[in-house]
């Protein structure tokens, strides 16, 4: 038996599933070809997730189990506001799974997830983006009949920011 045949499973994350989101963010930042991150990563995360002062937090990580309990996935996300519409929207920053975890029904699983927590907050839409070469993810964005809008993302240091410190 395939030991990823089950009911997927996605649930939000707790504190304690921080260091292997982590270990997550840093295989997506491999597979995208990305710099790798600063150091302290999940202490810049974890305040932002889980606010000690009882405000609601700043972003939602889904996390995606596989059937033994171990999180393989995590889908990112944010309220974003979208001047032209002039309405707030939820931007979905990453989604990913783990090589073993793909072509299970996770991904879809935590995309439904989304969908959900876009309702559950009052938002009628969610955005996110894509890299072009990833022909994996468009098909399966397509397939779930989401609309694509090419863009080019642009990155632009804030002076005397720096990079960010651990």
């Amino acid at each position: 038996m395939d030991p990823m045949d089950h009911r997927p499973a996605v649930r939000p994350a707790r504190p304690d599933d921080l260091p292997r989101v982590v270990e997550l963010i840093h295989e997506h930042v491999a597979y995208e070809r990305a710099a790798p991150r600063p150091p302290g990563l999940a202490e810049r995360l974890g305040p932002l997730l889980f606010p000690a002062d009882g405000l609601p937090p700043r972003l939602w990580v889904l996390v995606a189990e596989d059937p033994a309990g171990n999180t393989v996935g995590y889908a990112a996300c944010s309220r974003e506001f979208a001047f032209w519409d002039a309405a707030h929207h939820l931007h979905m920053d990453c989604l990913y799974l783990s090589a073993d975890a793909r072509g299970h029904g996770l991904g879809a699983a935590l995309m439904a997830a989304v969908a959900r927590l876009a309702a559950e907050q009052g938002l009628a839409q969610v955005q996110w983006q894509t890299p072009e070469w990833n022909e994996g993810a468009i098909r399966f964005y397509d397939r779930l009949g989401a609309a694509g809008a090419p863009k080019r993302r642009y990155e632009w240091p804030a002076p005397g920011a720096g990079r960010l410190r651990g």
